[in-house]
């Protein structure tokens, strides 16, 4: 017996795309073109077949998971994410290739997936248990749970085809998480909830995973990947780029093939980031040596570094960031306040704007960077390019010169500033 749960050789996935294949045409298109051309409409079909584009939107997929493991799927659109899902989920076959799923399987891949629109959410939720093979003594002991966790107690005895997106997805989720499925299969389906929805949906991932159950989570939040998944796969352009831990992952995501994830270019005016006023160019992280570099010791200062194009005179800037950890939580913003051009309109021309963070501020983790510029006086987004770089930031040992003191556990917050403390004894009489 195997100890996997998910294994993945040579998964590949053509489609046809362009033009319909004559296989599919239906009975009014048929009889359209017999009167047409009815002596044509063999060939023609064969040309439709012949004109039609291939497309592989997987090639030669291949990788293992074992029971229990929390799997990120990160790549840009089209990369094959969706697909992929979709062929372990038993929706869609492979061309070639083979997966082999071992355990019950919960998946989330769109919304309402999975539902019939004529039943009640109440009836769909016995429906999925059955689906997934659970007795209905099983189910009526999740019930109440999955009723809570969705949110919908008064539109249960409602046809879902009435239900909102928001109301689908929660009930989806609730049902999919709760049945205990042994792999939960989870696609960016959560983006359509609310911000307490999503987060309610990430601790309940968090918790399956530490039952021992195997999630694979597709999501361009990046900081949720981070927070859920020890491993990530990116796919690019249909194959598998890397499989490795979530943060080397992530930054081979986030750098688009600079070699670090602390620097990002966009050498072309066309494709940069911006406005009619100011474009961004280029975002790095640096160290007080002045090398870009993706990992700091919590002492050491940080140095953000903006190059950012000026394309009219007169108009007055604010450059800012706003980081994010790994968990998905703002930080705290950073303002431009250098005196120099505070409140002055700036010519046209090239310009480099630095922040830094000093040491012993901010706490361990991942901190992803948001570049973004507004003209003042009107308010005017200029750019808000998110996640453009992330750097890691990595705990000193107890007994250094850091807020943790002699302190060995775990610690808390989004930031962790070295505060001077004074104490005053006074003897017993």
């Amino acid at each position: 017996m195997t100890s996997l749960a998910i294994r993945v050789e040579n998964l590949a996935k053509e489609y046809h795309i362009g033009v319909a294949r004559g296989d599919y045409a239906t009975l009014r298109d048929r009889i359209s073109h017999m009167l047409q051309a009815p002596f044509a409409r063999f060939g023609a079909a064969g040309q439709a077949r012949a004109a039609a584009e291939q497309f592989w939107a997987l090639r030669d997929v291949s990788f293992e998971v074992q029971p229990g493991e929390v799997v990120g799927i990160v790549g840009r659109n089209g990369a094959g994410k969706s697909t992929l899902l979709k062929i372990l989920s038993r929706i869609t076959e492979p061309t070639r290739g083979r997966a082999a799923i071992y355990g019950r399987v919960g998946s989330l891949l769109e919304v309402g997936s999975g539902f019939h629109p004529e039943l009640t959410g109440r009836e769909n939720i016995y429906l999925n248990g059955a689906i997934l093979g659970m007795r209905k003594a099983e189910i009526d002991r999740k019930f109440d749970e999955i009723v809570a966790f969705a949110e919908v107690e008064r539109f249960l005895d409602t046809q879902v085809k009435f239900y909102s997106s928001g109301m689908y997805v929660r009930l989806a989720f609730a049902v999919a998480a709760h049945l205990e499925p042994e792999i939960l299969i989870v696609d960016e389906v959560l983006a359509v909830g609310d911000a307490a929805f999503q987060k309610k949906c990430l601790n309940k991932m968090q918790d399956v995973g530490h039952e021992g159950r195997t999630v694979l989570f597709v999501s361009h939040n990046l900081p949720a990947v981070t927070r859920l998944c020890d491993r990530a796969i990116l796919l690019r352009d249909g194959v598998v780029a890397l499989d490795g831990s979530t943060h080397q992952v992530v930054g081979a995501y986030l750098n688009a093939g600079n070699g670090t994830s602390a620097e990002r270019l966009w050498p072309d005016p066309a494709t940069a980031p911006g406005g009619a006023v100011a474009r961004l160019r280029a975002m790095r992280v640096r160290n007080e040596a002045g090398q870009v570099t993706d990992t700091f010791d919590i002492r050491q200062p940080v140095y953000l570094e903006m190059e950012y194009e000026v394309l009219q005179d007169g108009a007055v800037l604010l450059p800012h960031y706003w980081l994010e950890n790994d968990e998905g939580v703002n930080i705290f913003s950073l303002h431009d306040v250098d005196p120099e051009w505070r409140q002055r309109p700036r010519p046209a021309g090239w310009y480099r704007s630095t922040a830094v963070i000093p040491g012993n501020l901010l706490a361990e983790g991942v901190i992803y960077v948001n570049p973004a510029i507004i003209t003042l006086n009107p308010n005017v987004a200029q750019f808000d390019e998110t996640y453009a770089v992330s750097f890691n930031v990595a705990d000193a040992p107890a007994g250094a010169d850091t807020a943790r003191g002699d302190w060995t556990g775990k610690m808390y917050g989004v930031v962790r500033p070295l505060c001077q403390w004074q104490t005053e004894f006074k003897p017993t009489e």
